[in-house]
């Protein structure tokens, strides 16, 4: 069976008007706008997506002391937490007209709590200290297991010492892991590292999934064979490409490159390739994963 996942938030935000401005990013809409978070996260299961992830990409300490506002982590990891919540009982309630046992209400909805890094995600030479990145990473897991989730998603990871770092404070909590690395156009990470380095890394914090995202659609096959070759056959494999670009100084320009039927078909190469967790990255929306999630029979 392929596990769906959701598809962009902080790009959908952006789609609908939300400012999503740095450092912030997707962060600001926790206060500015928390009913299109919930709406976002309901779009997502309307698709098809069964794994939700809560908008916690930028609520570390660090990014939020670039707004001078790091008191209040702990606050918005929660929020964060509470409106994913909130957007699955609200969409079971709005399925509660379907026969017992025949809904897709009756399926298991999980909460992924995402864990980025600390710094930007596409420049690995800011990377902190191994101290910093213990501290900031265990206050932020922390928080997120006490909040409640169901599994913590590490994404976007650039180094293999960060990508450690967070594994391991993800791991200390308890919670269930998956561990996601983000790649060059040669499918290494973006320092330079060997992706099947980056695996072998993370194997002794028993992630449960390991998964590549933030990369092109057409790279995902070849990083998929590489994951393949180094991971365990007990761990589960899993991809969520993006559809457009980062453009220095402007942020993430949004671009219809990849329609959401060709995106789908995509995604039926990666689960033949071994893939059981499929979503969608920046730029991706609730059509994409709809329509993956008809191709692979999930709905």
């Amino acid at each position: 069976m392929t596990i769906i996942l959701d598809g962009a938030m902080g790009t959908e935000l952006t789609r609908r008007g939300v400012d999503t401005s740095l450092p912030l990013w997707s962060a600001i809409a926790l206060d500015a706008a928390p009913d299109v978070v919930v709406q976002i996260h309901r779009d997502y299961l309307d698709a098809g997506a069964r794994v939700i992830t809560t908008n916690t990409f930028r609520t570390n300490v660090r990014a939020l002391a670039k707004a001078g506002i790091a008191h209040r982590a702990r606050e918005l990891t929660f929020r964060a937490v509470a409106l994913a919540r909130r957007a699955v009982m609200e969409w079971r309630q709005g399925q509660g007209c379907a026969p017992a046992g025949s809904s897709a209400a009756d399926l298991p909805i999980l909460v992924a709590a995402s864990i980025a890094p600390v710094e930007d995600c596409y420049s690995p030479e800011l990377v902190p200290s191994d101290a910093e990145l213990a501290e900031e990473h265990a206050s932020l897991a922390h928080n997120l297991a006490a909040a409640g989730v169901d599994l913590i998603l590490v994404e976007t990871q650039n180094t293999i010492r960060e990508a450690v770092a967070a594994a391991r404070a993800a791991h200390t909590t308890g919670k269930p892991l998956w561990v996601s690395f983000t790649l060059d156009d040669e499918n290494r990470l973006l320092s330079g590292e060997l992706l099947p380095d980056a695996v072998r890394a993370v194997l002794p914090f028993k992630p449960r999934a390991i998964l590549v995202n933030c990369i092109p659609v057409k790279q995902v096959a070849p990083a998929l064979k590489l994951l393949r070759s180094v991971a365990p056959s007990h761990v589960a494999l899993g991809a969520y490409a993006n559809v457009g670009h980062v453009d220095e100084g402007v942020g993430w320009t949004l671009t219809n490159a990849v329609s959401p039927d060709a995106y789908a078909e995509a995604a039926r190469e990666w689960r033949d390739l071994g893939a059981t967790i499929i979503g969608g990255c920046c730029g991706t929306t609730p059509e994409h994963i709809r329509a993956v999630s008809a191709q692979l029979g999930e709905r």
